[in-house]
């Protein structure tokens, strides 16, 4: 039986209350949450998308003072990153409470926060006694939703309810930042620039290699279509591709192709942001063989972007 596609908050509350998972609308992507501290329900989130016990979740609280419930202390700079950025598409990783199930976490003594800025996500979590545990909904390792459809088109069979808050604002996932070794880290470049965050806490390193992830999104290959991605420059690819099928990602150049997804015209990286998982999405649904795929601007945005697409190339 289909997931219903409603916009009834209080119906997406009951369930949650009930232990059950909800498809929920955030501004980055569309979350599959459950109450963070009931195990049995965040192991039907794991379920539900085939996703790895070794890939840990992101908790999505609805007030600042909701953090100390899940943390047991907040790293130097992180009250200042929360004044500057939350709500928003920040997710700061922190020593965490022996409350938050080791499920959640994946067994490490450390938590991703976020506060989502989607109202509709904001009027939800102020109906719940408890945060949220929401990665992206869609199966393990594929294209994240960014429109109740596409939780519908990928998950409809697995979830209850999907509430639905139209179009991502942000569309591609959180920046994911994490303090280690007396320094903030950056492990996933996301929907706030690198560039702003540093205005607040100064320079940040990058992570170090891990073997397995220190914090969510951190898989080498993740968000991957099921048609081959290619990244570079597209033209030079073109003369040496032999597909009678061939589809493109660009920012604002329309290739001669199968089908191109041009997915900011006026070369604005938010808008390229937001389109991106919609045109991946609309490729892999088309015939072509291969998708070849620019490189962004790396700056801003397109750092975020550039994640996505070297991700989306993994096998």
């Amino acid at each position: 039986m289909s997931a219903k596609i409603g916009t009834d908050v209080e119906s997406a509350a009951t369930l949650l209350r009930e232990g059950a998972i909800v498809a929920i609308p955030t501004e980055t992507v569309y979350g599959l949450a459950a109450n963070a501290f009931d195990e049995a329900a965040v192991l039907k989130v794991f379920e539900a998308k085939q996703r790895p016990s070794f890939d840990p979740l992101i908790v999505h609280i609805g007030r600042h003072a909701d953090v100390m419930r899940l943390v047991t202390e907040p790293p130097p700079g992180s009250l200042a990153l929360m004044e500057a950025f939350w709500p928003g598409p920040l997710t700061l990783v922190m020593p965490k409470r022996a409350e938050v199930p080791d499920l959640v976490t994946s067994g490490l003594d450390t938590v991703g926060v976020r506060m989502p800025s989607h109202p509709m996500a904001q009027e939800l979590l102020h109906h719940l006694a408890f945060p949220l545990a929401a990665p992206s909904a869609n199966p393990f390792g594929y294209v994240s939703p960014t429109t109740a459809q596409h939780v519908s088109d990928q998950l409809g069979d697995r979830i209850p309810y999907i509430l639905d808050g139209g179009p991502c604002s942000v569309g591609v996932e959180s920046t994911i930042i994490g303090w280690e070794a007396g320094h903030w880290v950056l492990y996933r470049p996301g929907g706030i620039a690198v560039e702003r965050i540093e205005e607040v806490i100064g320079r940040m390193m990058i992570a170090p290699p891990h073997i397995l992830p220190a914090a969510p999104g951190m898989l080498e290959s993740h968000y991957a279509p099921r048609t081959p991605v290619i990244v570079g420059d597209v033209q030079e690819l073109l003369s040496t591709r032999t597909e009678e099928r061939i589809g493109a990602i660009s920012f604002s150049k329309n290739y001669d192709v199968t089908q191109c997804e041009v997915i900011s015209a006026r070369g604005d990286l938010s808008e390229a942001a937001r389109h991106l998982f919609s045109a991946l999405r609309s490729l892999d649904a088309s015939e072509c063989q291969v998708i070849l795929a620019e490189r962004f601007p790396d700056e801003g945005l397109g750092r975020a972007i550039n994640d996505r697409l070297k991700r989306a190339a993994a096998r």
